[in-house]
């Protein structure tokens, strides 16, 4: 898993810190009773993954392999 770098694109990393802390902040909410603040939190769930998606459009995810790069990569 190591070698295909699985996840370790700023697209990536970056998606799962907003995800992470809106995870944290519905789960705060939730404990003392307060459903805005929840569906607050879970908003910036779904935002983590909208902002990951776009920079990944950017270019800033991983990138597509080709046959070519394959090959090079078996080989070195």
């Amino acid at each position: 898993m190591a070698g295909s770098s699985h996840g370790h694109t700023p697209a990536a990393w970056t998606g799962v810190i907003i995800a992470f802390i809106g995870f944290c902040v519905a789960g705060a909410f939730m404990v003392m009773a307060q459903p805005l603040g929840f569906w607050a939190g879970m908003v910036v769930v779904a935002l983590g993954g909208v902002v990951g998606f776009i920079m990944k459009s950017a270019g800033l995810g991983k990138q597509k392999s080709t046959p070519v790069r394959e090959a090079a990569g078996a080989q070195g």
